[in-house]
């Protein structure tokens, strides 16, 4: 699935959480809950990442990292939306600064 792919995914997703919060509570989700809910997720996958490194016991942790993860990243695509950035464009150009910034450490040319 190509990145375009997995961002529409989640942001149709969105639509129908907003519509099931509209039903629930007459009115979706702020930009501000929804980071809130994605803090509370960041909670979870933080116990999960230590199971996964053997420091917490939590039974079927591996199959609850993967769909933390994804709910994570669906966070971040929303929040994304949300704010207005191109998430593509955005992690494009962070990693481009960022790989440029190591190349010239690795190759002691910083500065």
């Amino acid at each position: 699935m190509e990145f375009q792919q997995v961002i529409d995914r989640a942001l149709r997703i969105r639509q129908h959480y907003a519509a099931y919060e509209q039903r629930l509570y007459g009115r979706s989700w702020t930009t501000e809950e929804l980071f809130i809910g994605m803090v509370g997720d960041m909670g979870d996958l933080a116990k999960l990442i230590q199971a996964h490194e053997g420091v917490r016991a939590i039974e079927e942790s591996e199959s609850q990292l993967r769909r933390e993860l994804a709910d994570v990243l669906w966070s971040v695509i929303v929040l994304a939306d949300r704010c207005g950035v191109d998430l593509v464009a955005a992690f494009d150009e962070d990693m481009s600064s960022l790989e440029t910034a190591l190349i010239a450490h690795e190759s002691g040319q910083e500065g």
